[in-house]
């Protein structure tokens, strides 16, 4: 097991390249089992879920190899429609290789999905969806049986409507549809970029897609579907990370290889905190000279304030003198990082989805625990600022979502090393 040790006071100044984004890549890549062929994507960030994923691909017959930020895969060679427990259970992403499996060979089992440790998270979206597009669905020991129904088990066109906004559910039936006998219209779908680029992506392979980038999708489904190559978009969770790194630590940063646009409601925010911030193509200069101004937030679909940058933010107000609230509509049990910040001396109250944030008191080091993976980043930034030394543990949470977050850290000048632990 690794940890962080921080050493807390010391402001970033300089640049640092955004990687690929996680939750992109991992649309992506379920999307190679669609068309047999040989498949790059770049701009790969090399992260644990990624590796899972590839992992989860190979036991179908898929060959995956991360090379650098390069992922080729081969997918001519599929042998298998069933993606075992042993390694769906880590992350709830496996769960994107179901819509695929079903719509190009009929059929697919898949184990229900792990992920992080917090909240309700149902795949009923998923297996609702899929439903509608003709697959019989039925829960045998802990897998999802699913099997087209249609003529020469083809999934059948169809209209569906999200109860809630849903990324993975969305990312799933688009998939799906792409191959199913008929058109198929998908209402109050998500309108991430990674779901917008998801289909940019369908489309180049061949699908017939109308309406990228609204909450409503138009499928006209194909017989087939061909290879295709992709470039992954920029992270814009790890670039809102680190533009909150640079702001609570009064410092100086460049980020590059970054989508401003994907950060608008992020930037508003730090805008409003008091941060100067630039933005120039695919970089954002932000410069912090003060302490920031203490500025709710409520966290909203795409394009609203993200969910997963709600810890960060808290750990950002802990240095705004006086009161502020963060809200989670998306999430109610997102808070577990609370407990943790406040061994670091932060004044916190939670009401349900709500957190009330007394900001300007002193924060001291401590050892603490990581909980998930946003709440991991929440801890590390609150070291950064804390006086003394603080240790994170249970880092392997943060590692799927953030490529060798320390070293890009230290290379704004924070003293952050990762060190072994025997302490699980």
């Amino acid at each position: 097991m690794d940890k962080f040790v921080i050493e807390g006071g010391h402001k970033l100044q300089g640049r640092i390249k955004i990687a690929g984004a996680k939750n992109g890549s991992l649309a992506l890549m379920p999307a190679t089992i669609l068309a047999p062929g040989t498949y790059h994507l770049t701009n790969t960030p090399n992260l644990k879920d990624v590796w899972t994923l590839s992992k989860i691909l190979e036991t179908l017959g898929i060959f995956s190899e991360l090379n650098g930020d390069d992922l080729f895969i081969d997918t001519r060679n599929i042998n298998s429609t069933f993606a075992p427990y042993e390694l769906v259970k880590k992350m709830r992403a496996s769960f994107y290789v179901l819509g695929p499996l079903l719509s190009r060979f009929g059929e697919a089992k898949v184990s229900l999905p792990g992920g992080c440790a917090w909240g309700p998270r149902p795949v009923d979206l998923h297996i609702k969806g899929l439903e509608k597009l003709g697959a019989e669905i039925t829960i045998e020991n802990g897998y999802v049986v699913a099997k087209a129904k249609g003529h020469n088990n083809r999934l059948i066109g169809n209209k569906f409507t999200f109860d809630i906004s849903s990324v993975g559910a969305t990312g799933n039936i688009l998939m799906a549809a792409t191959l199913a006998k008929g058109t198929s219209k998908l209402s109050n779908a998500a309108m991430e970029p990674e779901i917008t680029a998801l289909a940019r992506m369908l489309v180049k392979m061949g699908a017939k897609i109308e309406g990228i980038g609204t909450n409503i999708l138009e499928i006209e489904g194909v017989d087939e579907l061909k290879q295709c190559n992709e470039e992954t978009i920029p992270d814009r969770i790890e670039a809102a990370t680190y533009l909150i790194a640079g702001a609570m630590t009064g410092g100086n940063i460049l980020l590059e290889k970054v989508n401003p646009y994907h950060l608008s409601a992020v930037i508003s925010k730090l805008e409003e905190a008091g941060c100067e911030i630039d933005v120039n193509n695919d970089k954002i200069q932000l410069k912090m000279e003060n302490k920031p101004n203490p500025i709710d937030v409520i966290t909203s679909i795409y394009p609203g304030f993200p969910t997963d940058v709600q810890a960060q933010w808290m750990s950002f107000m802990l240095e705004a003198k006086g009161i502020t609230k963060v809200t989670d509509t998306i999430y109610f049990d997102r808070f577990k990082h609370v407990p943790e910040l406040q061994r670091l001396g932060a004044d916190i109250s939670v009401n349900e989805n709500l957190a009330i944030i007394n900001g300007g008191k002193h924060l001291s080091g401590a050892m603490v625990m990581s909980s998930d993976l946003r709440a991991s980043a929440s801890l590390v930034l609150t070291g950064l600022v804390a006086e003394g030394i603080t240790e994170v543990h249970r880092i392997y949470h943060l590692d799927r979502g953030y490529e060798s977050m320390e070293v890009k850290l230290a290379s704004l000048g924070a003293n952050i090393k990762r060190v072994k632990t025997d302490l699980i």
